[in-house]
């Protein structure tokens, strides 16, 4: 009976859920869910253009769709719908983010102690650092290579072995650990080891034999002026961008190796640590996903996805008067202020210059007809800590979409907002669910509030739910996978025909109140 449930379940999720379970593989960094996004645009007929260039946002018109990637690590997308007009358009938006808590490799990695080399890492977010111990880690992100000294490239890297550990103490030396919890320090217990010292020196690569010396021994007792500045310059240049004293030779040289560069093609690089375990989906009836980074890889996909097949839709994408976006930013878990995250000018920068100069003076209406959801996992029911719910509000898994609200406006969703996205769910009979954090708990926040106070959208906070968050292995349920990705396509589709019958802050509103 559970088999033949199992089947039936697995039956109707399978196409989604094995393509969110590619996509989760695929993005071992933040980096290369950017860079699987873009496969996935370029493949749905999406144009790649520059920040550069101004030649590409020039001229766009109805029926374009193109995208543009900012640092590797934030990405935007967007599709012009066929009736859109600067007069009469808004845009139809959802953001989320790319990044996670992840532990990222320092500077200066370079760490011996007790016979064995380990790697110096830096905590990122708020990261629950106890579930990276005994895990599988291994090592993803970019590196900056250059083999003329002349062009330089930004690659990305990922090692597809486990080759990082950090082993929990045993708890015949911390007899304590169950009474008093697993406590560790960050600066001096989350170092992952890299390799046993004495076997790093017998995999050495041998040195190069020494050049024999022919010119005659005045020559090279007093050298010119010109050879000593050279040298000078020599050892300037290894101080200022040789890695080689910074990080371990058998981790530059497997970097290398992967990349099939040369060491001292290796300029410099920004790598993280994951776990190679990879997304799966589990439970009796393959009803839950197991997997690292849902917080935020699973609403970014469900975002870019639902961009994505709304303008399959070509009947209601050339009705459409709106211009349909989706905007990944990075540096979300640590508050969003850089040049790529949310905090930045980059969201008005970015609309203002699809809307073009030649038509600015209509921005402001344009802003007016518009609607941002803001997109990030929610906090679902855990069945063995239920009192850390509001009693009233306690979403659970496959129960739909979470709408998130907070008066004291760490989500940014009003009642107007809520109206929208509940009349979207009701037409298509979509589940949603909503959640207000407990008086006496501290509330998070998300790009919503941030976005919405730096550009003037309407905007809602929303978010699958989930358990484990911040975890290296989280878990989420398939069947709000599914609904939640029909209610961002029914938003794309619908949201103008929602607002255009819906009467706030306009004569017919003040005349209905009277």
């Amino acid at each position: 009976m559970a088999k033949a449930l199992a089947t039936d379940f697995v039956k109707e999720e399978s196409g989604i859920v094995s393509d969110f379970l590619n996509w989760l593989n695929a993005s071992a960094s933040h980096f290369h869910a950017v860079e699987e996004a873009s496969a996935r645009l370029t493949a749905a007929g999406f144009k790649r253009i520059s920040e550069k260039n101004d030649s590409d946002w020039s001229g766009l018109k109805a029926g374009d769709k193109a995208f543009f990637t900012r640092n590797q690590s934030t990405i935007f997308a967007f599709a012009v719908g066929g009736k859109y007009t600067p007069q009469t358009g808004g845009f139809s938006m959802i953001a989320a983010h790319t990044d996670s808590p992840v532990l990222k490799v320092k500077p200066v990695s370079k760490k011996s102690n007790n016979g064995y080399l380990q790697v110096a890492i830096e905590t990122y977010g708020g990261g629950l650092w106890n579930t990276w111990f005994d895990r599988d880690l291994s090592l993803a992100g970019r590196v900056i290579v250059s083999a003329d000294n002349k062009s330089f490239e930004s690659k990305l890297v990922r090692i597809n072995r486990p080759i990082l550990r950090i082993p929990e103490l045993a708890i015949h030396l911390n007899r304590e650990i169950n009474e008093k919890g697993f406590q560790f320090n960050t600066q001096q217990h989350l170092y992952p080891i890299l390799a046993s010292a004495i076997k790093a020196e017998l995999d050495k690569p041998a040195a190069a034999p020494a050049a024999t010396a022919t010119a005659p021994a005045t020559a090279a007792a007093t050298p010119s002026a010109g050879d000593a500045k050279a040298s000078g310059d020599a050892k300037d240049k290894k101080a200022s961008d040789d890695v080689t004293d910074e990080h371990h030779p058998l981790l530059l040289r497997l970097l290398a190796e992967t990349l099939k560069v040369d060491v001292s093609h290796i300029r410099n690089f920004e790598l993280c640590l994951y776990d190679t375990q990879p997304a799966t989906t589990g439970g009796l009836l393959n009803e839950f996903v197991f997997a690292r980074g849902l917080d935020n890889l699973e609403m970014s996909y469900v975002s870019l996805t639902a961009l994505i097949d709304s303008t399959k839709d070509s009947k209601a994408f050339e009705a459409d008067a709106q211009i349909r976006l989706v905007a990944l930013f990075d540096n979300e878990e640590v508050g969003s202020a850089s040049q790529y995250g949310a905090a930045s000018n980059m969201m008005s920068q970015v609309l203002k210059r699809i809307v073009g100069t030649a038509h600015s003076s209509h921005y402001d209406g344009i802003i007016a007809r518009s609607m941002l959801v803001s997109a990030d996992m929610a906090h679902g029911l855990h069945p063995n800590y239920s009192d850390k719910h509001e009693e009233l509000h306690k979403p659970a898994l496959h129960k739909g979409l979470v709408i998130k609200q907070n008066a004291n406006q760490r989500y940014a969703t009003t009642a107007v907002t809520t109206f929208i996205l509940s009349e979207l769910a009701k037409r298509h009979s979509l589940p949603i669910q909503k959640f207000v954090v407990r008086n006496d708990c501290a509330c998070g926040s998300t790009i919503g509030p941030i976005l919405s106070a730096n550009s003037g959208l309407r905007t809602i906070d929303v978010g699958i739910p989930q358990w484990s968050m911040h975890s290296i292995r989280e878990t989420s349920g398939t069947a709000d996978l599914k609904s939640s990705h029909a209610l961002f396509v029914a938003f794309f589709n619908e949201f103008r025909n929602v607002d255009d019958n819906l009467s706030v802050d306009t004569p017919a509103a003040a005349a209905k109140a009277k």
